[in-house]
């Protein structure tokens, strides 16, 4: 475009900065900066569409300090501002710097309330959110939505369908959100018959056309809760034609439950769908793997190769005093690296004589690219580096808080419920998709992720 000398325009960079903010490549991070130069070099650094977005991108990348620079830089903030600001802030646990920033916001509108109640939702903070809910003096749709959504996230199935109803005795008219929300609960859940009758109930009661993403909650549904057939019949009986995320969901499912026909099925249907997903491609080898398939592994990986298809590097966040420690599988470069390993050593030996026995499969297409440890890859999972300056760095029975940009691995999640249980800590965990809440070695999931 520049090359042709089209000049951009007020629309330009938001949708640059947007389309930068969903990928997961390496070079992420180098081409927002230098679209953010080009902005400054253009002269739309006073433009609120490219701050906001803008804004958006560095908490993306995991650089909160630098979405608020960008935020304090600008000239006027409007209400998307600082709703960025404080969902940005509360979702990297940064609740007291936003709480600080929602003091001084000059106007309070129903928006403002419900980018806390969100934000509580994304850091954990479930109490906090309720507190926020219960005190508005109006409940508008947006916020019992956002409620509904924060207990669906945290796996609060009954809570949420509760919470539902009472909206419904409020005469509060649903929307697509809303059922989009509840169904979801009902997914973390595992609340199948309930699922399936709310279903029924957006159609038949609130004339709630199903759209794919209520489908994609339903194939979700009964996936996970090993319905695989009946999931597949639902993909089938679509009026549209399933989306990447939905297959997907019926991959997991099959690799969960180990449906290696039905799995192998819809494993070459999503990737193609979704070629440049690294996750579906690792799925569909961990499924083979896990049968023993090596020869169909080596295909998978070689088909990534081919098309050029990099794994998403894992890292796990943790807060401290204001500032975020960000980890990746088998990262030294903390400065508290050399005690971070030595509580992992500590770690480890104390849960396997609590029962803890590594997973093997989880060492098909690891985190770790180069295995040559004498100890197991999982051992040094970013999840388990975060846990482990936790322990160091936070008082004795204190909660450790930690965010995830992936799924978390099984064997991640069962070493802490373990962690929970002999140090005697909450671990409060973020992953991709939900929350898992690890207390004296039971997990809120109850296995059900």
């Amino acid at each position: 475009m520049l090359l042709r000398s089209v000049q951009p325009n007020q629309f330009t960079f938001p949708s640059l900065l947007k389309s930068l903010s969903a990928a997961g490549d390496a070079r992420r991070l180098i081409n927002g900066l230098q679209v953010h130069a080009h902005v400054f070099k253009l002269g739309f650094h006073p433009d609120n569409f490219s701050q906001n977005n803008l804004i958006a991108f560095y908490f993306t990348c995991a650089l909160p300090a630098d979405a608020r620079r960008v935020f304090d830089k600008m000239l006027h903030q409007d209400v998307v501002s600082w709703t960025t600001m404080l969902g940005g802030l509360c979702r990297f646990g940064l609740v007291d710097e936003a709480r600080n920033l929602f003091d001084i916001m000059p106007e309070r509108n129903s928006v403002s309330w419900n980018a806390m109640i969100s934000g509580y939702c994304k850091c954990g903070r479930l109490e906090k959110a309720y507190e926020v809910f219960n005190g508005l003096p109006t409940k508008w749709l947006s916020s019992w939505n956002c409620m509904i959504g924060g207990l669906a996230i945290h796996g609060h199935g009954e809570e949420a369908i509760m919470l539902f109803k009472e909206m419904e005795e409020e005469m509060v008219k649903p929307d697509d959100i809303t059922l989009v929300n509840v169904l979801s609960a009902c997914a973390h859940s595992g609340l199948v018959d309930q699922g399936r009758h709310l279903f029924k109930h957006m159609i038949e009661v609130h004339g709630i056309e199903p759209k794919i993403e209520h489908f994609g909650c339903l194939v979700d549904l009964l996936g996970r809760a090993g319905l695989l057939l009946d999931a597949n019949k639902v993909i089938d009986k679509m009026p549209m034609e399933p989306d990447a995320s939905t297959l997907g969901a019926l991959l997991g499912a099959c690799k969960i439950h180990g449906n290696i026909d039905l799995g192998e099925q819809i494993g070459r249907r999503v990737i193609e769908l979704d070629s440049k997903n690294s996750g579906r491609y690792i799925l569909l080898g961990n499924l083979y793997a896990s049968f023993g398939r090596w020869d169909d592994v080596a295909n998978v990986r070689r088909l990534m190769n081919d098309r050029g298809v990099k794994k998403e590097a894992g890292w796990s966040m943790i807060e401290k005093d204001g500032t975020v420690s960000k980890f990746i599988a088998g990262g030294k470069l903390h400065p508290e690296a050399t005690q971070i390993y030595a509580m992992v050593d500590e770690m480890i030996a104390r849960i396997k004589l609590a029962g803890y026995v590594p997973e093997t499969d989880a060492r098909i297409l690891l985190e770790i690219e180069d295995a040559g440890d004498e100890m197991n890859p999982v051992f040094f999972h970013s999840e388990k580096l975060a846990i482990a300056f936790g322990l160091l760095n936070t008082e004795e029975g204190g909660t450790i808080r930690i965010s995830k940009n992936l799924r978390v691995c099984r064997d991640c999640h069962s070493a802490s419920k373990l962690i929970s249980k002999v140090y005697g800590r909450a671990i409060i965990v973020r992953d991709r998709s939900r929350f898992h809440h690890f207390r004296e070695g039971e997990c809120s999931c109850n296995d059900y992720w």
